[in-house]
């Protein structure tokens, strides 16, 4: 039988709270807590977009995405100070990016660049899962106050890490146990069950497709809360 830290359910989400409007100068901000793991998330808006969108009429959605040093157990070096970003950075921050774009009209947005910057202040596990779920809330603050006559975003877009544990398909891992997992997957998916992007790796040994169903099954219920609470938090 498998112990979670606080009890918690094989399939059950850790307490999660988003806190809009966290900061007071970007056009859209939030806190978003998953467990242990916070992140805050900002979009600003610019203008122009990258010189490959010159004249096409179409606007931009990127990302940033870092952990401060000590998010962690142990004190990380920044990458700035180093050699620059970590393939890691460097990937989860293209999934932000690409699961905002997939869900957002580019053309409704016109000459602009929006740039959502995801900071880990706090880390247990599932950090770009949590920064997808507070990017969503900000990049549509953000876009709301452009006062477009239709929203750009087309839907809410959430994310979950799931994985295989001691045989056992687990929902939301922290840190030990995402570590620990035979299979570790995140899933990205747009509020109504579109789906986004599966990363889902084998760690010790194959996983089923029945346990990859199950997953599937298991993370769409559960980013269906998640979108369901980035609504309440946002009145719409």
């Amino acid at each position: 039988m498998i112990e979670r830290a606080e009890n918690r359910g094989l399939q059950q989400l850790r307490p999660t709270t988003i806190t809009r409007d966290y900061l007071p100068h970007a056009e859209g901000s939030c806190l978003v807590v998953m467990g242990n793991t916070h992140v805050i998330c900002t979009a600003s808006i610019a203008n122009g977009t990258p010189r490959w969108l010159k004249g096409s009429g179409q606007g931009w959605v990127t990302a940033e995405y870092g952990m401060l040093p000590r998010s962690t157990g142990d004190r990380m070096r920044r990458e700035a100070a180093g050699n620059g970003q970590s393939g890691r950075t460097m990937e989860i921050q293209r999934l932000i990016g690409r699961s905002m774009r997939a869900v957002t009209d580019m053309y409704a947005i016109g000459d602009l660049t929006i740039t959502l910057d995801c900071d880990v202040i706090k880390a247990d596990g599932g950090t770009r899962c949590a920064s997808i779920n507070g990017a969503a809330v900000a990049l549509y603050d953000a876009l709301s106050r452009l006062r477009l006559k239709r929203h750009p975003m087309r839907s809410m877009v959430g994310a979950i890490s799931l994985g295989v544990v001691q045989g056992e398909v687990l929902m939301d891992l922290d840190y030990p146990e995402d570590s620990n997992a035979e299979t570790d997957m995140n899933l990205v998916m747009a509020e109504g069950g579109g789906l986004i992007e599966i990363q889902g790796t084998a760690e010790q040994k194959p996983f089923t497709r029945e346990q990859l169903d199950r997953m599937l099954d298991l993370g769409g219920a559960a980013i269906g809360k998640i979108n369901e609470l980035q609504r309440q938090v946002l009145g719409a």
